[in-house]
């Protein structure tokens, strides 16, 4: 198994606020994709969208201000039963987002294309956290991924 693992710092954000951009629908449509529904809570699944498809993630684990994970429990086959892991600490006057998608069976191409992507979202999180304003998809930095 492998995993993206990315990191990102925000500043003068303290952990609450991105773990709720983390946990509730407007928050993840306000960086991730603005088609986001379904249930943020613990025990919930979201569903995101994204043309031309998109992923539903099972809540598994929420700690208020310090840890979100989810597993993908439909979308491509190379994400489905991955789990994407968020961990959230305070240094000084920043939080640092430790990000991990876990359990890819091996380093396929798509994988690396999600890796690029997942950096792309993190650059929006930060964004919107930071100055109000993210790059949720369909707004984001698009990137080719040729069948």
């Amino acid at each position: 198994m492998v995993d993206i693992l990315h990191r990102v710092a925000v500043e003068k954000i303290p952990p609450d606020a991105v773990y709720r951009a983390l946990t509730t629908i407007d928050g993840l449509a306000g960086w991730w994709t603005t088609d986001t529904s379904g249930d943020a809570s613990e025990g919930g699944v979201i569903e995101f969208r994204f043309p031309p498809g998109g992923f539903d993630m099972k809540v598994l684990e929420t700690t208020p201000g310090s840890h979100v994970r989810w597993e993908v429990v439909d979308g491509p086959e190379e994400w489905v039963g991955t789990t994407v892991d968020w961990r959230l600490n305070a240094v000084d006057d920043w939080t640092v987002v430790m990000f991990e998608h876990q359990g890819w069976e091996r380093p396929v191409e798509f994988m690396h294309h999600c890796s690029t992507k997942w950096a792309t979202y993190l650059m929006s999180l930060k964004g919107l956290l930071e100055s109000g304003a993210g790059a949720p998809a369909p707004h984001d930095v698009h990137i080719a991924f040729p069948d």
